[in-house]
């Protein structure tokens, strides 16, 4: 099993200069909503080439790459963001990349992986889920780059932290999405090295709370409570062992958001800001509005704007997707 330690604050910076000429150094803008229980701000992620922050964990990892091993090509298993971010990279570099999805994966995001090229393999979501641990798939080849149990996915991912202490050094509280964990334990590094007094909060929601399951009987949650919903992008039955002791040194807690909450908070985002969040990206800013992650100067991560037109619609009609 794979152990990490915060990730060093040289590894973050290292990244963030390796990884500058592949990704958009997003802004951080304040959330246009005069009566939110605390000063909310937005970084804006989904402003990226691909509408996610993958992008920069795709790039730090294959950079680092020897370049005999990209010869062979890299595969990744995931639903859709984390492919397009390996798939992105990889289509620049010249590298073949192979995908092994889930039967269920959203039609936006299948589209946008084989348009940047990438073999795509789907199976069950039993298979899907296991490839996460095992790391290995019958008849891939190349280089396997995990989504978030990864140092150098997550330094590439602790960019992030960097640029919000940058733009504001007096931040009280950072909100971002737990999928498998790689994001928030980047950016997490990244504070506790600079400013360790900021909180950092994981965001969850109801269909799938692994993180929250794992905090409540001290271990990590390898068949938790999980249902398929619009928020697929962090719905999970499990956390990784290493991620949850991962967090456990960088995280304050887990919050939980209603998918109710979700769609309230994309729709605001799309109207006070006129920014488009999928789920995952929406949860941070839903927890924010709850008010549960305190007051003072909170930065919310949108991490990502990868949602069907389809489902999008259904929102402004004021209906769950």
């Amino acid at each position: 099993m794979a152990s990490f330690s915060p990730i060093p604050l040289d590894e973050i910076e290292a990244a963030q200069e390796r990884i500058s000429t592949d990704i958009v150094r997003t802004p951080l803008v304040r959330l246009n909503v005069d009566d939110a229980p605390a000063e909310i701000y937005l970084k804006l992620e989904n402003l990226q080439p691909i509408r996610t922050f993958k992008i920069r964990a795709a790039s730090n990892a294959m950079r680092t790459m020897d370049e005999k091993l990209l010869e062979n090509g890299v595969w990744t298993v995931s639903a859709g963001n984390w492919a397009q971010g390996l798939a992105y990279v990889a289509k620049k570099l010249g590298v073949k990349c192979t995908i092994v999805l889930p039967t269920h994966v959203p039609e936006t995001k299948l589209e946008k992986v084989l348009h940047l090229g990438a073999e795509v393999v789907k199976v069950p979501a039993d298979k899907y889920w296991e490839i996460y641990t095992t790391r290995t798939f019958e008849g891939t080849e190349g280089t396997f780059v995990h989504a978030f149990s990864d140092l150098a996915v997550m330094a590439g991912n602790g960019s992030i932290g960097l640029e919000i202490l940058e733009d504001l050094p007096d931040v009280s509280a950072v909100l971002v999405a737990w999928g498998g964990g790689g994001l928030a334990c980047g950016i997490a590094s990244a504070m506790r090295a600079i400013k360790p007094g900021v909180k950092i909060y994981a965001c969850e929601i109801e269909t799938g709370a692994p993180l929250t399951a794992s905090y409540k009987s001290g271990r990590a949650a390898t068949n938790a409570d999980y249902a398929p919903s619009f928020v697929d992008g962090i719905s999970a039955p499990w956390v990784l062992p290493e991620m949850f002791d991962l967090a456990k040194t960088l995280i304050e807690g887990a919050l939980v958001v209603s998918l109710e909450e979700t769609v309230e908070a994309i729709r605001l985002l799309a109207l006070q800001n006129s920014v488009v969040a999928e789920g995952a990206g929406a949860v941070s800013v839903a927890a924010a509005l709850s008010g549960r992650a305190g007051t003072g100067k909170i930065v919310c991560v949108v991490s990502g704007g990868n949602i069907d037109p389809e489902k999008l619609v259904k929102i402004f009609q004021g209906k769950i997707p």
